[in-house]
Parts: structure tokens; sequence; C-alpha cells
């Protein structure tokens, strides 16, 4: 089992909650907790700098604000350093986002270990994901790994996130194509503009563009 856990949570009795079960379920007894991401940061740095360093980082992923500085506000800005500093550290991310796409680009983009969302039954699963990270595997919580299994999760190429971006602050498709055309970014015609928003709606089942927009969005792909 790992030997030992950093904790990153803003909320208190969250994240003694997340200690005192893992305790408890695991038998880890050196399991360290922070409140922001750069109290999270000056820990994980000073443990790598004395050569102990943590081998499982918990995270949640917003933080809300208070009247501190802070250089970090995200746990996505402290997976990111964290990484940096100690490539093959585990990360374990527990949080309330539950859009499919939105969640799979932590896997793809942060290189997460395992994603648990908040809920009833999050302590449980967050300590099933801490055992399964450390036997090697990946944990993504039930209700996900469901919608991500009936490929909900519509791959969107840059062209098209970038199409839908215009779209949803307020350009036509004439508006878009002009810029298309200004920046060198092809196709940049109208009618291939459109015919690939047809495609998207007919992909996502939309009913027009503003609905294609709301559920990109939804699905945290936008």
């Amino acid at each position: 089992m790992f030997k030992k856990i950093l904790i990153t949570e803003d909320l208190g009795s969250i994240n003694h909650g997340i200690a005192n079960i893992l305790y408890e379920r695991t038998g880890v007894d050196n399991i360290q907790q922070a409140q922001y991401c750069d109290e999270g940061y000056l820990r994980f740095k000073r443990a790598h700098k004395d050569k102990d360093p943590f081998d499982l980082m918990i995270t949640d992923l917003s933080f809300k604000t208070s009247h501190r500085e802070r250089e970090m506000s995200s746990g996505v800005e402290l997976i990111e350093a964290a990484r940096a500093l100690q490539p093959d550290i585990k990360i374990i991310v527990y949080s309330m986002e539950d859009r499919p796409g939105k969640v799979k680009s932590f896997f793809t983009d942060q290189h997460i270990n395992g994603y648990v969302c908040k809920g009833r039954k999050g302590l449980n699963e967050l300590v099933k994901s801490v055992d399964e990270v450390y036997r090697g595997n990946t944990y993504l919580s039930p209700q996900l790994e469901n919608a991500m299994s009936k490929n909900n999760v519509f791959e969107l190429k840059d062209y098209d996130i970038l199409l839908l971006k215009h779209l949803s602050d307020g350009l036509t498709q004439e508006q878009i194509g002009e810029y298309f055309k200004k920046n060198q970014i092809s196709p940049h015609s109208v009618s291939s503009i459109e015919k690939r928003l047809t495609k998207l709606k007919y992909n996502f089942k939309a009913k027009n563009s503003i609905h294609l927009v709301a559920m990109t969005k939804d699905l945290g792909l936008l």
C-alpha cells in the first residue's frame, strides 16, 4: 500500500473525513492535509527535496477564493506542477465535476490515475480507487464509467471546438468563415462550415445550433 499520501481539499470536514477513512481502511498512517493548492504544493516540494516524497496525491479541482494571495487557484494547476516535479506521482481527483468530456480530459491531458465523484458513495469509492491505483490500475466512478462506455463522449477536433466557440460567442457562419480565412484556417467557406455543423448536430442529436452548443458545454467538451 502507499506509504505517504497528500490530501488537498479546501473544506476541512471533507479533508479530515478522507484522512480518517483512509487510515481506517488502508492502514496508511502518514497522511498530510492541505486546504490550499499553494500549501499543498509547498508540502509536496518539501517532501521531494527531503527525498521523502509522497507517492499518492488526492486533490479537489476547485478551491474557494480567500483573502490569501495565491499563485495556484485550481487543482489542475497543482496536478501539473506536481507532475513536472515528480512525474511518477500517482494522482486521484475527488471532485463534484461530473461532465464526461471534462473528466476524460483530465486523464488524457493531466494523466491522472483515478477520478472519484463526490457524493453519497464518494468516500467508499475513494478507498476503492486508492487500492486500484496502488495495484497499477486506473479508477473512474461507476456513473461516469457508464456514461463514457456508451460512447456519449464524441471526440471533437480542434477545428470543431474553435467553430463552436465562435458560434457560442454569437458569430454568424459568414463571420466565422471570414475569421477562418483571415487566420488561414481551412476549410473556411460558408458551405463547408454549414456541412460541418450539420454533421456535429447529427452526431450529438442536437435540434439546432443553439442546442448543439449547449450540449457540448454540458458534456465539458467546449
